[in-house]
């Protein structure tokens, strides 16, 4: 089995978000505790609070193809426009975007939709589109799924906000399991441990785990760790799911720990 991670950030400047305690995350850091957790391949998504963090992925990708691959980002800002799509997808080991929808005027302009050309960018391209979205943004993405349905939609820890807890945490669940009703939405089931009441295996996150399982399946629910706000080792993130959810066996298991993630990104 091929064990892909469906997000990390690779960075190599000193600052980082509270939650983020691990930075900065070299490509040389990542590649040793990959290997020693028995992970293959990474989806980087680079860091959002390092402006080199998008030529610092580019680097990874040309330096080991196999091992990284990116889904970008650029500010949303007045001179975000469609030419940048392009410019991004040009870049070494680039397979699409990723943005993090939580603020209340990133939230507004989705509402109000002004990021339509962005998600028409994507629907035209049938690329992969990843998001964090805060839980009351959830909503509105099921309009866009609708309006954008060759966009392939990657929704972020389960919409899990950093350091909230259960059962708080997931008590935006059944918003986000609707979502499931549309094919071109998928979900990263990562950082799942920051969510947990107890320590390894972190049973107490299971039923979230089982419940986004039925609702989305294998083949759109994927593993992952983003690593670097998380307190465990990366192998703990693996056996979590490998060895101790019992009703994720065979195809499925497979599905989630990688070939998942590959085929909706388009990571042959």
């Amino acid at each position: 089995m091929q064990i892909t991670d469906a997000q990390i950030h690779l960075w190599q400047g000193e600052n980082s978000p509270p939650h983020h305690w691990r930075g900065p995350f070299t490509i040389e850091r990542a590649l040793q505790e990959m290997e020693e957790a028995g992970i293959a391949r990474a989806v980087n998504c680079p860091a959002i609070w390092d402006a080199n963090a998008n030529d610092y992925a580019v680097k990874a990708a040309q330096q080991y193809p196999q091992r990284f691959a990116t889904l970008g980002w650029f500010p949303l800002d007045e001179h975000a426009n469609e030419a940048l799509v392009d410019e991004w997808l040009d870049k070494p080991g680039m397979l699409g975007l990723r943005f993090v929808i939580a603020t209340p005027e990133l939230g507004a302009q989705v509402a109000a939709r002004k990021l339509d050309w962005l998600w028409d960018a994507a629907n035209r391209r049938e690329m992969p589109m990843g998001v964090f979205i805060v839980p009351q943004f959830l909503p509105a993405f099921k309009g866009i799924a609708i309006r954008f349905p060759r966009m392939r939609l990657l929704i972020d820890h389960l919409s899990i906000i950093p350091f909230a807890k259960l059962p708080d945490a997931a008590v935006h669940l059944d918003s986000l399991l609707k979502l499931a009703n549309h094919p071109n939405i998928s979900v990263k089931a990562t950082g799942i441990p920051s969510m947990a009441t107890d320590g390894y295996p972190f049973a107490s996150t299971r039923d979230v785990l089982r419940r986004t399982f039925d609702a989305f399946g294998s083949d759109r629910m994927f593993w992952g760790t983003d690593i670097t706000r998380l307190h465990g080792s990366w192998g703990e993130c693996v056996t979590m799911f490998v060895d101790d959810l019992p009703w994720l066996k065979g195809r499925d298991l497979e599905r989630v720990m990688g070939a998942g993630i590959s085929d909706w990104i388009g990571w042959r």
